[in-house]
């Protein structure tokens, strides 16, 4: 196993950052330190542009979401065949 933290590595924080900017959740610092990051890493600019495309995807999409009536009857049913299949 590595010695190296994984939380540590700059490019793991950058595309988490991303992520949460993504979703509005960034702070105006995080964002600024991206940015520099950005501008030096090649590997992270292509990951920030493939998260916009996919939250442009995701956000033109006209899916459709289960009602929670309906989601938690498929979980009762999942829930159920569960048990039996435990049981057998």
């Amino acid at each position: 196993m590595s010695s190296k933290n994984n939380s540590t590595n700059p490019c793991l924080k950058a595309n988490h950052v991303c992520d949460k900017a993504q979703y509005e959740e960034a702070s105006l610092w995080e964002k600024l330190k991206l940015n520099i990051h950005l501008a030096l890493c090649p590997c992270c600019r292509n990951y920030t542009k493939n998260n916009k495309k996919l939250t442009e995807v995701i956000k033109s999409s006209n899916v459709k979401c289960m009602d929670k009536t309906c989601k938690e009857a498929l979980k009762a049913k999942f829930d159920k065949a569960l048990k039996e299949q435990e049981i057998s």
